[in-house]
């Protein structure tokens, strides 16, 4: 296997992904390839790395869209250095600990609520009688307030 010939199947395996996922991240502009003389993709040793760096984005729960969107700040679009993956996830790091603020407030708020079962309606702290809170706006806006 040539360092600089993989073969779809030959990266698939190696980075431990589907092969209808490199697709999709080609499709999605994440990864490159060429076509052989055959017409099979093929890709540069790099992808390996692009591809770890999509997947530990993705376990941090970093959209492919944010990931793409990093992408583009590199230079002539190279896969992404240790230095470069600093830089990314410092980035990333505020976003990430908010969303944490978020999760652990609906955790914290969930609880009374999930212990009382709901079953008095005069003291569930997100009971919305009238949807009184439409008026500030779409979505969880109880939760979104902060500690109940």
């Amino acid at each position: 296997m040539s360092q600089a010939n993989w073969s779809v199947g030959e990266v698939a395996a190696r980075c431990g992904v589907n092969v209808s996922a490199l697709h999709f991240y080609e499709k999605k502009g994440l990864i490159r390839s060429w076509r052989s003389l055959g017409n099979q993709r093929r890709y540069k040793s790099d992808v390996l790395r692009r591809i770890s760096v999509i997947k530990a984005a993705q376990k941090m729960g970093i959209s492919l869209e944010e990931i793409k969107q990093a992408f583009t700040t590199l230079p002539e679009s190279r896969t992404p250095t240790a230095k470069d993956w600093e830089l990314l996830s410092t980035r990333w790091r505020e976003s990430l600990n908010a969303r944490i603020e978020y999760l652990q407030r609906l955790r914290d708020s969930l609880s009374g609520c999930i212990g009382c079962g709901c079953l008095s309606l005069k003291v569930c702290p997100i009971y919305n009688e009238g949807d009184r809170c439409g008026k500030e706006g779409s979505g969880p806006v109880i939760l979104d307030r902060g500690p109940m």
